[in-house]
């Protein structure tokens, strides 16, 4: 869809069918979460940190505050995660939010700069449960649109069967013959060597400057991302303990963690966390991450000081996840491109 004059009737009669399903969409998503006795949540866009991923980039906004010394550098932030988990801290178990989010450099087909994100958090319930939970949304969804199957392209996924589950090691071992933990030795600094030798193995070509995350990602898009979410979703959970981000160590195998994502169609719509809970293992993985964002993009972000005192404070065990609202809604119409099911895109230039 053009950006520009999206607003004539004629364009906009195209969407208005899809438009229509993703407020049915949303409104049953919201009651499912009252049926769960969910609260919802609304938090701060404007952050002291708007993520740490170091691979996902944030827009920044000077915030002129004459009577609080001046003007103050922020950021609109990449996931409401951080102020999310300050609220379970204080004592909140149970808590959703439709989230407007941002991410610069980002616009695809499955992309876009400003996007709605569904994210919920349990206190005191595994990572598992939320798998339950992603089933049935992606049932709710269905039905609210009417739908009887997910569909992208020539791509069919049935919302409504029970996800299969898969292990990071387990697809590598299946779509490439990689056995992924073998490259692990140290899980907090795998084999680069390793894991480049395997991917040259099965045809990749990997440069000198690449790390081991950047040959896991090749690994991941090129063969085995395009194998996801066919006929019925998938989970694909147990990630690198490397890559773990803010979730924790998986008790039975401390090289992996507690994270899982959730594909259909090969569309990533959700990924979750067991959610790590020590603040010292926290401020080291920010650290370490953005000491690589800093090395590939150039780019260092400040950490929420604050989110790690509610951690040290005393954050309780719990699971929480980010699912892409407009990515559902998009294989839940059979819409081509997120911006068909979007009210109003963002429009470069004048």
């Amino acid at each position: 869809m053009s950006g520009k004059e999206w607003w004539r009737p004629d364009a906009f009669a195209s969407r208005r069918g899809a438009l229509l399903s993703r407020a049915r969409i949303l409104s049953s998503l919201r009651a499912r979460f009252a049926e769960w006795d969910f609260t919802e949540v609304e938090t701060p866009c404007l952050q002291v940190s708007p993520g740490m991923e170091p691979h996902i980039m944030a827009l920044s906004v000077d915030l002129a505050e004459p009577l609080a010394g001046g003007s103050h550098r922020l950021y609109l932030h990449t996931s409401p995660e951080f102020t999310m988990k300050k609220l379970l801290v204080a004592g909140m178990e149970r808590i959703f939010q439709f989230a407007r989010v941002w991410r610069d450099g980002e616009r695809s087909a499955t992309h876009h700069p400003e996007f709605t994100m569904l994210e919920w958090y349990r206190v005191g319930e595994g990572y598992e449960q939320l798998m339950q939970d992603c089933a049935q949304l992606m049932r709710d969804a269905a039905q609210a649109a009417g739908a009887t199957e997910f569909r992208r392209g020539s791509r069919r996924c049935d919302p409504f069967a029970e996800p299969k589950r898969l292990t990071l090691q387990q697809a590598f071992q299946s779509y490439c013959g990689i056995d992924l933990l073998a490259t692990m030795p140290d899980p907090r600094t795998p084999d680069r060597d390793a894991l480049a030798a395997e991917a040259n193995r099965i045809g990749l070509f990997v440069s000198t400057n690449d790390t081991w995350e950047d040959v896991f990602f090749r690994i991941m898009l090129d063969r085995i991302e395009p194998h996801l979410g066919d006929d019925v979703p998938l989970i694909l959970c147990e990630y690198p303990v490397s890559m773990a981000a803010l979730s924790r160590p998986c008790p039975h195998d401390p090289r992996v963690a507690e994270r899982f994502e959730l594909y259909a169609c090969g569309v990533e719509l959700a990924n979750a966390f067991g959610e790590l809970t020590d603040p010292a293992e926290q401020r080291r993985r920010f650290q370490a991450d953005m000491d690589l964002k800093e090395r590939l993009y150039g780019v260092r972000y400040p950490v929420d000081e604050d989110f790690l005192a509610a951690l040290e404070a005393g954050m309780p065990d719990s699971s929480g996840i980010a699912l892409g609202v407009d990515r559902l809604v998009m294989l839940a119409t059979g819409a081509e491109d997120l911006a068909e099911v979007l009210w109003a895109p963002v429009v470069a230039g004048a």
